[in-house]
């Protein structure tokens, strides 16, 4: 059988060498006879390995020790209210920064739970000749007092990334669901990270949360138990029974990561993986991308044929090569192919190889 690569936004694939050892202990988890999923969550083989996948991204991530790491319900939506509810109390302002329609899911939730008169926003992406670019504003030029700024570094639907670090007299919060790990980040430039975990981590439904000691202090608003951080720090991730299969994929995948070189190794990998395709896409006129070159995401790169008509073909043509899920997000159409840290470079060649063959047949 030929090689099958699953471009899919999310969620994702995993490592085939962390999918390789789960299979082989789906039935037999760490000598207990029973799967990883059977065993209770407070055991302490289970507690070792949260423990062990802590401690792991922790120093993948050189994450100081004035944070806190969350492993919560949720997915990247669920923390959408849960940032409010447990930051901005009665009284509270936040900042969000809209750059596509991750961006301004959140910012739409925030207005939802807080009212339009505790949240602002400020739309960062301009045309730049017809592309879209994203303009940082100078948020120390901002007479206002908020509790966090709120953005996202990379839009998955847009394929809109920002490279450049957030400069913020107020504590930033960031959505790195879809970038997490792919890239080096200072992690005390921020006052919470958070991330779901079907792109870069794991299978979906859990949600990554990195808080720094002093958030907490904020005043909450009431919400449910399970989404607020106080609890879910004093309770270890634990004040309910916590995603478990989820978590021990996650472990996996950060050991794997680890054992690749972490991520400045994986980060060299995935520029050269995304300049691959963008040098295809920018060298042949069958195709085209609406992001200025500063801003091109290097985990969802979204491209057009010029001739739309072609869509279809192309897609059923490149899933006969074994290049899965390659459709745009219908919001924008056109093609997304989603390069993240499990992605093989083998795979972007197959795709470019593909792409110039099918521009070259219907040129």
């Amino acid at each position: 059988m030929s090689a099958i690569y699953n471009f899919c936004a999310g969620p994702a694939m995993l490592p085939a060498a962390v999918m390789k050892k789960a299979q082989q202990e789906l039935l037999d988890w760490n000598g207990q006879g029973v799967s990883v999923m059977e065993i209770s969550h407070r055991s302490k083989e289970f507690i070792a390995l949260t423990e062990q996948a802590e401690s792991d991204l922790r120093e993948l991530m050189q994450i100081p020790a004035n944070y806190h790491v969350l492993f919560m319900h949720g997915g990247g939506r669920g923390q959408f209210s849960a940032v409010v509810n447990n930051f901005l109390g009665d009284q509270g302002k936040a900042l969000y920064l809209v750059s596509g329609q991750w961006s301004s899911a959140a910012l739409a939730e925030a207005q939802k739970l807080a009212g339009e008169a505790q949240i602002d926003s400020l739309n960062i992406v301009e045309k730049h000749n017809g592309l879209n670019a994203v303009v940082l504003p100078d948020l120390h030029k901002i007479d206002a007092d908020y509790r966090y700024v709120h953005y996202c570094p990379n839009e998955t639907v847009d394929g809109i990334e920002i490279f450049d670090e957030l400069d913020s007299p107020w504590p930033i919060v960031a959505d790195l669901s879809s970038t997490i790990m792919s890239r080096e980040i200072d992690v005390s430039r921020y006052g919470l990270i958070y991330a779901g975990a079907q792109k870069n981590i794991g299978p979906s439904g859990l949600s990554i949360v990195i808080v720094r000691d002093d958030m907490l202090k904020l005043p909450s608003l009431p919400q449910s138990s399970i989404m607020d951080y106080r609890l879910a720090v004093e309770h270890d991730s634990m004040f309910n029974t916590p995603p478990t299969f989820a978590w021990y994929l996650a472990a996996e995948v950060f050991a794997w990561l680890k054992s690749t070189g972490g991520i400045s190794s994986i980060a060299k990998i995935n520029q050269q993986k995304a300049q691959m395709l963008y040098q295809c896409i920018d060298g042949n006129a069958f195709y085209r991308n609406g992001v200025v070159a500063a801003n091109r995401s290097q985990m969802n790169v979204t491209f057009q044929l010029v001739n739309e008509a072609l869509d279809s073909e192309f897609l059923k043509q490149a899933q006969i090569a074994g290049l899965v899920a390659l459709k745009g997000h219908r919001i924008v159409g056109g093609m997304r192919a989603s390069l993240y840290n499990a992605m093989p470079l083998d795979g972007i060649v197959a795709l470019v190889k593909f792409m110039n063959e099918f521009a070259a047949k219907h040129s």
